[in-house]
């Protein structure tokens, strides 16, 4: 059934987030402060071998780099825009009220939680490639493995930031069941160069969110999400 892996990948995010939450209420706050170390050095070098993985090329003559002025405009032009629409505040409001409607006014790592997590699991080849496939031929396969990792991920994260973890199953739904519903229309624009080099910019991205984990810094990285966009228009460019 199309549409079945994204369905698959939320009830796994659901899921692995319930398990974190029990696992969270045992453990001490040495083991969640350790968590997050590990947790965000993991998500550092996962930001890091992608982005190595586009930029380098190996070849006869040596190592050689690519892409980098794209990467580079892509980002700026990216935060630029999604400064002015200001996208990390629109997300941590909407966080906001789900904390407010779930009960939640007393957690303060709920927003933190659900942005971080929305992210880290929003981002990347996966989650395009694998709804695109659902939308063309009904092939959800990816996406099932995705499910897999993602509910590991997310059964971390809610160990160490709580039940707003679970909420990231909605931006999760909404953004690969729109992929999958427009499959048809967005498939022209989704060649195997253009996924490379959007994998190669959102590694860049998954890389901010490890910075912010690891060393609790204030990253906008949700305002850095159209540069997603921006790099499959400008990918052909000769530079």
């Amino acid at each position: 059934m199309i549409g079945s892996g994204t369905i698959v990948n939320s009830i796994g995010v659901i899921a692995g987030g319930i398990i974190g939450l029990l696992l969270k209420g045992g453990l001490k706050k040495r083991y969640q402060e350790i968590l997050m170390h590990a947790l965000g050095l993991s998500v550092i070098f996962i930001g890091i071998s992608g982005v190595l993985q586009g930029m380098f090329l190996v070849s006869e003559s040596g190592i050689e780099t690519t892409g980098t002025m794209k990467l580079v405009i892509s980002l700026v032009l990216g935060a630029v825009l999604g400064e002015f629409i200001n996208i990390n505040k629109h997300t941590e409001t909407f966080g906001q009220w789900l904390k407010k409607k779930f009960g939640s006014a007393e957690d303060n790592n709920f927003v933190e939680g659900f942005v971080s997590t929305s992210l880290t699991i929003c981002i990347g080849a996966m989650a395009i490639v694998g709804s695109l496939q659902d939308g063309l031929t009904g092939d959800a396969s990816m996406l099932y493995v995705k499910a897999a990792l993602d509910s590991v991920t997310v059964m971390v994260f809610a160990s160490i930031f709580g039940r707003g973890v679970i909420f990231s199953a909605i931006p999760l739904f909404l953004f690969q069941g729109s992929i999958t519903l427009l499959a048809s229309f967005v498939q022209p624009f989704m060649t195997e160069a253009a996924i490379s080099h959007l994998s190669f910019v959102g590694s860049a991205l998954i890389f901010c969110v490890g910075t912010n984990l690891m060393f609790k810094t204030k990253i906008k990285v949700a305002n850095l999400l159209p540069s997603l966009i921006i790099i499959v228009f400008i990918h052909t460019l000769p530079i």
